[in-house]
């Protein structure tokens, strides 16, 4: 097997690793908690925010692996779906912590990130 047939299977390996154990807390933190990662406290919140964040490394993975010359893309469109989330776990854990501007000030983020992923989706390939 070549390197770069190496290479590309670990990423989309890696992939889906980091898409499977970010999804899983982000959605069911009690159930990755009792299954997977009993480390008491338990802390929903901490959780979703660590699910965001690995969807965020599975997401830039695969635009890596769809736009292979685009590290660019892959980092804004990663930084961006796990800001997303981010954002998402805030309004939904309100009360548990953190700041009341917390879920804006992280979907303005996205929002940036996102657009200039999208931007630069959209622009042709220099």
């Amino acid at each position: 097997m070549t390197p770069a047939r190496v290479t590309s299977v670990i990423a989309v390996l890696g992939a889906a690793a980091f898409l499977i154990f970010g999804l899983w807390p982000f959605f069911g933190p009690q159930s990755f908690y009792d299954q997977l990662a009993e480390f008491p406290p338990y802390n929903a919140h901490f959780l979703h925010d660590i699910g965001a964040f690995q969807v965020g490394i599975g997401v830039s993975l695969v635009l890596a692996m769809w736009r292979r010359r685009d590290a660019l893309l892959a980092a804004l469109g990663g930084a961006g779906a796990a800001s997303a989330l981010h954002a998402v776990a805030h309004v939904r854990d309100h009360g548990l912590g953190g700041k009341d501007s917390d879920p804006y000030v992280f979907a303005f983020l996205a929002v940036l990130l996102l657009g200039a992923a999208l931007m630069k989706l959209r622009a042709p390939e220099a």
